[in-house]
């Protein structure tokens, strides 16, 4: 059996730059308020007019990946988009990217995990390289939030939260044993589904009936989150997805030189660091600078912690991350 390992990584945010102060001008908020309840200062917002959206952020970070791996986009086998925002209903990003690289006829796979989206990409693509039928994936993570936000003061709770932008990662086949991505663990709790949601459009209650309807007061098709639920939920399932990553590779939580936890709120993280004794430098965060990118979360901390040199060879590097699901996991790396 072969192992996987990162050979390429990249990102891309938009341009525009929504600080805590801009949200103020459309609801009831403050830079105080969101910094004490989520750490976050600022946010990327895809600009009015740019023509940019979920498959055309991923491509952009897909091709610095691409070119930091030395491939090019023939070398590519098989592609693993994560997002919770697809530019249509359907089809889903995967093909999108393959049309706009002009790449072979590959195949494209759609992960829709939410907040663990790339944890469980990640998780595919290694099983696909670890048994040979595949010697290079494209992974991606994308999200354009701001499109399906309330941004008023009814809905500030969740959209004062989330940015956009897109990370991706090369995973290729490797003969090196003991380097690239040790283990990978993933778990999901279906009976608290409905406390991190988006209901509508759904086939349950489709678009018709909501046309029909015409309500203003309806909010089924803007996101909700039980936030002190979810939280609670969050710092046990990361704990726990952590310590399973490493006990299945006989290591210890001293042998972390970097975590890279899924953005969602830096709270979380801090209570995270905290319980495992993690000094900073051993933690990357930068949900102050881009709030919370979903599926894009990880991938983005995790290139942005490499081209800082805050990642070096032989690091074990994990990553984690919690979301709509409940799903979570985490994915052990060797670098």
């Amino acid at each position: 059996m072969y192992n996987s390992k990162i050979t390429g990584l990249g990102y891309f945010v938009p341009e525009n730059v929504v600080t805590n102060n801009d949200l103020k001008e459309f609801m009831d908020t403050s830079d105080e308020w969101i910094q004490e309840r989520t750490g976050i200062k600022e946010r990327r917002w895809i600009g009015p007019k740019t023509g940019e959206n979920t498959s055309t952020m991923g491509v952009k970070a897909a091709k610095i990946a691409i070119e930091r791996a030395g491939l090019t986009k023939d070398d590519i086998d098989f592609i693993v988009f994560a997002t919770l925002s697809p530019d249509m209903y359907f089809p889903g990003g995967g093909v999108r990217v393959q049309d706009m690289l002009d790449m072979p006829t590959i195949g494209a796979l759609d992960v829709r995990n939410q907040c663990s989206g790339f944890i469980y990409a990640m998780s595919v693509a290694d099983q696909f390289i670890k048994t040979g039928m595949y010697k290079n994936i494209l992974v991606i993570g994308s999200e354009n939030h701001s499109g399906g936000l309330e941004k008023s003061t009814r809905g500030r709770n969740v959209s004062v939260i989330f940015g956009d932008g897109a990370g991706a990662a090369i995973l290729s086949r490797s003969e090196e044993e003991g380097k690239g991505i040790l283990s990978s663990h993933l778990h999901s709790e279906g009976k608290h589904a409905r406390e991190l949601m988006l209901e509508g459009p759904s086939t349950g209650r489709w678009v018709p009936e909501i046309m029909e309807a015409n309500d203003p007061d309806d909010v089924s098709y803007f996101p909700y989150m039980n936030g002190q639920f979810v939280f609670k939920h969050a710092v046990t399932r990361f704990s726990e997805a952590i310590v399973e990553g490493l006990q299945a590779n006989n290591l210890q939580k001293e042998d972390i030189d970097m975590l890279i936890p899924h953005q969602a709120n830096l709270r979380i993280a801090q209570f995270i660091q905290k319980k495992f004794r993690l000094s900073d430098d051993n933690v990357y965060n930068n949900i102050m600078n881009y709030g919370n990118t979903t599926a894009a979360s990880v991938i983005i901390a995790l290139t942005e912690a490499w081209e800082k040199g805050k990642i070096k060879d032989n690091d074990l590097v994990v990553l984690a991350a919690f979301g709509s699901g409940f799903t979570w996991g985490s994915v052990i790396i060797r670098w």
